[in-house]
């Protein structure tokens, strides 16, 4: 499993557990997961996701 993959996987999952908007961002060779609302515009970061619980449907 790549770098990029488990960070993704992990970003899905804090949002799950948060249901808030989790961004997974990239800084400098470093992937990481935050809730949305806690990233800034002048933040030195490259977002690449953004996991909303609540546009997914149930699990089954």
């Amino acid at each position: 499993m790549s770098d990029l993959s488990l960070a993704r996987d992990h970003a899905f999952h804090l949002a799950r557990t948060l249901m808030v908007p989790v961004t997974l961002f990239k800084s400098g060779d470093q992937y990481g997961a935050l809730p949305s609302e806690e990233i800034d515009a002048d933040d030195d970061l490259e977002p690449l996701y953004e996991f909303d619980p609540h546009e997914r449907g149930p699990a089954h």
